[in-house]
């Protein structure tokens, strides 16, 4: 599967002070992605806002685990293979901004605290 640069976005700039450089990118993602987020708006640090970490990986993770691996090298493989056979739509799901908003109202209302339990 091709690298998203929506996923790229998520995970790998965040709010960086090293990743100044990537200004070019920002602007090509503004103008060519018409819901894309601007860094400004991103949380600094927090799982429960990152699609790949409520969506992304949850996936991946059960996609690996569902045999049992016997080995570092195996559990690379397969994480590497996973991956590349993973479905697009996975990742655009996870990055709807209706499901950041909703994420982002909930933790809003738990004060910046756990909200996971509250959007099942």
């Amino acid at each position: 599967m091709p690298t998203s640069p929506k996923v790229f976005a998520w995970t790998t700039l965040g709010n960086l002070k090293c990743h100044t450089h990537i200004e070019p990118s920002m602007q090509q993602l503004s103008v060519h992605l018409n819901d894309f987020i601007p860094p400004a708006l991103w949380p600094p640090n927090s799982p429960d806002l990152n699609p790949v970490d409520y969506t992304v990986w949850s996936v991946l993770q059960e996609r690996v685990y569902r045999i049992k691996i016997s080995d570092v090298d195996e559990l690379k493989r397969l994480i590497i293979s996973e991956w590349a056979s993973m479905s697009h739509t996975v990742i655009d799901s996870a990055v709807r901004p209706t499901e950041w908003r909703r994420r982002l109202r909930a933790c809003v209302r738990a004060g910046g605290g756990h909200f996971e339990h509250t959007l099942k």
